[in-house]
Parts: structure tokens; C-alpha cells; sequence
């Protein structure tokens, strides 16, 4: 027999605000310590794309000219090689960029301000600090603002039911749906996030001069936004990803060793689009997430929102959640988006029995079920619950 929870509307939002509330005095501050967890995930996330990098130069020092052994090393080493890069890849992104912009360790006393909100991936250190499809202050905008506190609202840019509707209306069989969303993991990055960034950017350029705001992205340089995008997005990081990486490698072995490294490199980008994909995707996009037709109009409201909005992932050590780029506490997470990755095992067991008072569903299963619900509902399968009203 399933569980009944909670209706929305019989939720007391005043309790629950100060219940959550509360949790602030039972963390305390952030700390040196937490800072030097940052730092840990960080260490971890350089080891494995420098490792992967080894394995790429691994592949090229080994002798081709003795069959099979060519394809064992190619495929066996290079593609571990691209693996581990990707990893790094995405860890750079999840574990270190997505909190810092969030400002999770602007109150540690004395930290650099390279690891600060205002300083992290601003200007030149964009190429040091976070070089990827997506420009950081589109990034920041598009997820900090638009997307975290307008959660399963009209104005929330992440939402994939309604940006998948096109898919879901085409008459086509079921399959190549599938088929479609089974290919847009592996690019999405390049495809999705970096011109829609870029789109939700330009209409907050838009609305502050009281203008009509632009209803999609474009990935052709042949427009205003679409030259935009090229110059300052795709290029950036395509010209030092596919061309100056796989250059550095020409001492070791010429040409040959060049195209060696581009393709392993282009497989790594591969691994990284579908592993950022795996666990940013399904946070919030199955048949048992709510979104909301109204905006939220009270703290606790807001509050509960990101709980029923909201699922986590299977938890554990630091090892465990590196891997999913702490994304697996994205309940926790929304309630206090700039708080450090630290603090999310800690107030875990806090927030589920926050839940347990008041009767609400707390989310929490395996990544790998959860986004196997999330391509149902992308492909029109399932539908998000509505809240209608509300």
C-alpha cells in the first residue's frame, strides 16, 4: 500500500520555514575545514584528468607497429585514458565551479579570492579556473537565479517537460525519441546549456531595457546571439580542447600522435557530456517532481518547493558523492544552494527527519533509475505532477 503524504495546501509553511531555519545553528559556520574539503575534491578532480592524460601518452609511446596490440592499446588504455579526463571534467564543474559560484566559501576567514564568488572564473582566469562550453557568468545567472528560485515555475529555464514539448508533439516513433534523447546526452553541454546560458543572459539584458524577451537559442554564427555564442563560447574552449591539446602531443609522435590524442580527447568530451548529463538531469525531471503554476510567495513555501521539487541520489562516502559531483544531496542543496558540498552530509539526516515531521516525501534512490524515469518523461512518456493554482 503506498504511502499517503501530506497535501500541499495542509502543509503548515511556517513550521516548516523555522524547522529549516533552524538548521543553520545546528551547522554553524563554514570553516577552514570546510575549505580544505573543497580543496580535497579539487586535488581529486586534477588527478584524474592528469591521469588521463598519462594514458592518452601511454598509447602513443607503445609500439603499433605489433598486431593486435595497436587496437588493445587504443581501446583499452586510450579509452581509461578518456574516461579519467572526463571524470575531471565533470568534477571541475560540479565539485569545484558549482559551489564556488554559489559563494559556499566566501566566509571562510583569509580564503583566496580565486575561490570566491567575485573572483572564481572572472575575466582571464575563465581559461585557468573553468574553461568549458558554458561562459561562468551565464552559468551563474541561468542557475543560481532563474533556475534555483523559480524551481518548477514558468520561469524556471531547466525545466525539461516544457523545453522537450517540441519532442514530444513530433510525429515520430516513439524510438527515434529515444534515440534523440540516447544523443543529446553525449553533446548536451555544446547543444543545450551553452546557448541556452547564453539566452537567458541576453533576456535579463532584455527586460532591464523593457524589451521582448528571446523565446530560443540559436547554434548558427549567422545571428546577433549566434555570433555571440561562437565567439565567446564554442570557440573559446573548442580551440583549446581539440586543436592546442592534441598539438602539445606532436614531440611524441607527430601527426599520427596528434589525431591519437583528438580522438581520445573528443571520446573524453563524450564521457563528460554523458556523465554531467547522468547526474544533473534527473534532480528534477520525473512523473513523481511537482512543478508549480504560480510562483512561491513565502520563504516556507520556498521551502517546500525544493523538497517536493527536488530528488536525491544514493549517498555515502566522499568518494561515493565525488563521483556524482555531491549532486546526489540536491534536496539539501536547494533548501541552501550556497552552502559548501560539506555541509550536505551533515544536514541530511536533519532534513529527512524534518520530513518525517511533516509528513513529506523525501526523494532518494539510485541515479541510474532516476534517469531512466528522466528519459520517459523527456520523451513524453510521463508527465511532471501539477500543482495547478499554486
Amino acid at each position: 500500500m503506498a504511502e499517503t503524504y501530506t497535501d500541499y495546501k495542509d502543509v503548515d509553511q511556517k513550521q516548516l520555514q523555522k524547522d529549516i531555519d533552524a538548521i543553520k545553528k545546528t551547522i554553524g559556520a563554514t570553516t577552514e575545514e570546510d575549505f580544505q574539503h573543497l580543496l580535497k575534491l579539487e586535488r581529486w578532480g586534477r588527478a584524474s584528468t592528469l591521469s588521463g592524460f598519462a594514458f592518452i601518452l601511454l598509447v602513443i609511446y607503445l609500439d603499433y607497429s605489433a598486431y593486435p596490440l595497436h587496437w588493445i592499446a587504443f581501446w583499452g588504455i586510450g579509452i581509461m585514458g578518456s574516461f579519467l579526463i572526463g571524470v575531471g571534467n565533470v568534477s571541475r564543474w560540479s565539485n569545484v565551479t558549482h559551489p564556488i559560484l554559489h559563494g559556499a566559501y566566501d566566509k571562510v576567514p583569509n580564503i583566496p579570492k580565486r575561490y570566491t564568488k567575485d573572483g572564481f572564473a572572472s575575466g582571464n582566469r575563465r581559461w585557468i579556473d573553468w574553461l568549458d562550453w558554458i561562459k561562468p557568468d551565464a552559468w551563474a545567472f541561468e542557475h543560481n537565479i532563474m533556475h534555483h528560485y523559480h524551481l518548477g515555475e514558468a520561469d524556471d529555464p531547466d525545466n525539461v517537460e516544457k523545453n522537450l514539448e517540441w519532442l514530444h508533439e513530433a510525429k515520430i516513433p516513439t524510438w527515434a525519441k529515444y534515440a534523440f534523447v540516447y544523443i543529446f546526452a553525449f553533446t548536451w553541454k555544446l547543444t543545450y546549456y551553452a546557448p541556452n546560458t547564453l539566452r537567458i543572459l541576453e533576456n535579463k539584458a532584455r527586460a532591464s531595457k523593457k524589451e521582448e524577451p528571446t523565446l530560443k537559442y540559436e547554434l548558427t554564427p549567422f545571428t546577433k546571439n549566434g555570433l555571440e555564442l561562437w565567439k565567446s563560447y564554442i570557440l573559446p574552449y573548442g580551440l583549446f580542447q581539440f586543436i592546442f591539446l592534441p598539438l602539445l602531443f606532436f614531440p611524441f609522435g607527430g601527426m599520427e600522435a596528434v589525431l591519437s590524442a583528438f580522438v581520445l580527447i573528443l571520446i573524453a568530451e563524450a564521457f563528460a557530456n554523458l556523465h554531467s548529463f547522468l547526474v544533473i538531469v534527473p534532480n528534477h525531471s520525473a512523473e513523481d517532481i511537482y512543478q508549480f503554476s504560480t510562483p512561491h510567495k513565502t520563504q516556507g513555501e520556498y521551502y517546500l518547493r525544493q523538497i517536493m521539487g527536488s530528488v536525491n541520489y544514493n549517498t555515502g562516502t566522499d568518494l561515493i558523492d565525488f563521483g556524482q559531483g555531491f549532486l546526489n544531496y540536491q534536496i539539501e542543496h536547494h533548501l541552501f544552494p550556497n552552502m559548501p558540498h560539506s555541509f550536505y552530509q551533515k544536514m541530511q539526516p536533519i532534513v529527512k527527519d524534518i520530513c518525517k515531521k511533516h509528513n513529506l516525501e523525501y526523494r532518494q534512490e539510485s541515479v541510474f533509475k532516476r534517469v531512466l524515469m528522466t528519459v520517459d518523461l523527456m520523451v513524453g512518456k510521463t508527465k511532471l505532477r501539477t500543482i495547478e493554482g499554486i
